[in-house]
């Protein structure tokens, strides 16, 4: 079996070198000509999967190392009888991470405090509920809205959109985008939406998809005064993003949310275990991790220190985001090269924190954003 694969999942040659020659070739060089001889394909974001890319070749099976998957062709797939998988929910921990830090930082440099600000979170799937558990983990209020959750469950819970936008003082976005039909979401932060935020002035954040939110409209926006601060790890026209808007938003990144090493690891297992499963073979294949960088962190907690000043710089000593908004910052060319040769980022849990003059609600917050607490 010959396999093309995007290098920049993790282990792909290890694992999937057991079911035939891996070839890899970056995400966005893969073209119609590297497919041809090739029975399996294996993406992220970055390599749009449809008729023209595989209408010659003889592939069978194709994998997103994603969560997402609106660069995929499914309708093509599925009639060419092409067997799909997507590693669904394999980095929300990683985007959830990412979405603390990023509200802990917005609040250190603006002066305010997470657990006096309502957060709306747009989309309520496998990462907007480990950011509403996370949020409410450090005191914030939350609101939840999700329309196609909303309908299929009767989420007592769940709010409009309009009462969410007229009440959170922070916005994060967790949706998929789709172009069209009663679940578009193309644009759904446009011009009309950005201008009536003006009056409270919100924090946006967006992790989703770029065109989720009008990036020109946006940058208006921002121009005119009308947020509080913005957080964008995506953006539209990757890997050409716009300058002007980078240098205006409080933390910009290269799409990295998700790029935890224990989430792109749980993605290629995923997949790798779903190609098993369809073409009939053993899994012979377990990832072994290496250890994390900081296995056990020290936290001496002063009198009087407020509990977000403690999270956010324990947070920050584990995952600190202002290095990936530097780095772009840096280069906006290398946006690309940035996520290809990402560092290693492990997640919350696998540090265990000693901590020393902590409250017990500290502790509890901690905790509660996945950390394990040396008795």
């Amino acid at each position: 079996m010959k396999i093309v694969a995007d290098p920049n999942i993790p282990f792909v040659a290890e694992a999937f070198g057991r079911l035939g020659e891996v070839r890899l070739v970056h995400g966005r060089e893969i073209s119609a000509d590297t497919m041809r001889d090739a029975d399996m394909l294996l993406v992220r974001s970055v390599t749009p999967v449809n008729r023209a890319l595989l209408e010659n070749s003889r592939v069978r099976f194709v994998a997103t190392a994603t969560i997402g998957f609106d660069h995929i062709d499914r309708e093509y797939l599925s009639q060419s009888g092409i067997g799909f998988t997507r590693a669904e929910g394999s980095n929300a921990n990683s985007v959830a991470e990412y979405v603390v830090a990023a509200m802990l930082s917005v609040a250190n440099s603006r002066k305010f405090r997470l657990r006096d600000k309502t957060l709306g979170v747009i989309g309520v799937g496998n990462v907007g509920s480990r950011v509403v558990g996370y949020a409410e983990a450090v005191g914030m209020r939350v609101l939840q809205n999700d329309p196609p959750r909303q309908r299929a469950e009767n989420l007592q819970h769940f709010v409009s959109l309009d009462r969410l936008l007229a009440e959170a003082d922070i916005i994060t976005l967790h949706v998929p985008l789709a172009r069209e039909g009663q679940e578009a979401t193309f644009h759904l932060f446009d011009k009309v939406r950005l201008d009536a935020l003006e009056d409270r002035q919100p924090v946006l954040v967006n992790t989703s998809r770029g065109a989720v939110v009008d990036n020109r409209a946006l940058l208006k926006a921002i121009d005119g005064e009308r947020l509080g601060g913005v957080v964008l790890d995506v953006w539209e026209n990757e890997p050409r993003i716009s300058p002007e808007l980078l240098d205006v938003v409080h933390v910009g990144t290269p799409h990295i949310a998700g790029y935890s090493f224990d989430g792109k690891v749980n993605g290629v297992r995923m997949i790798y275990e779903a190609a098993c499963e369809f073409f009939g073979v053993p899994r012979e294949w377990t990832p072994k991790l290496p250890p994390p960088p900081i296995p056990q962190l020290r936290v001496l907690v002063e009198p009087g220190t407020d509990d977000e000043d403690t999270l956010h710089e324990a947070i920050r000593r584990v995952y600190d985001i202002t290095a990936d908004d530097a780095a772009l910052r840096k280069d906006i060319r290398s946006f690309d090269k940035l996520r290809a040769e990402y560092p290693v980022r492990r997640e919350f849990f696998n540090t265990e924190l000693v901590l020393r003059g902590a409250t017990e609600t500290l502790r509890a917050k901690f905790a509660g954003l996945g950390f394990r607490i040396a008795s």
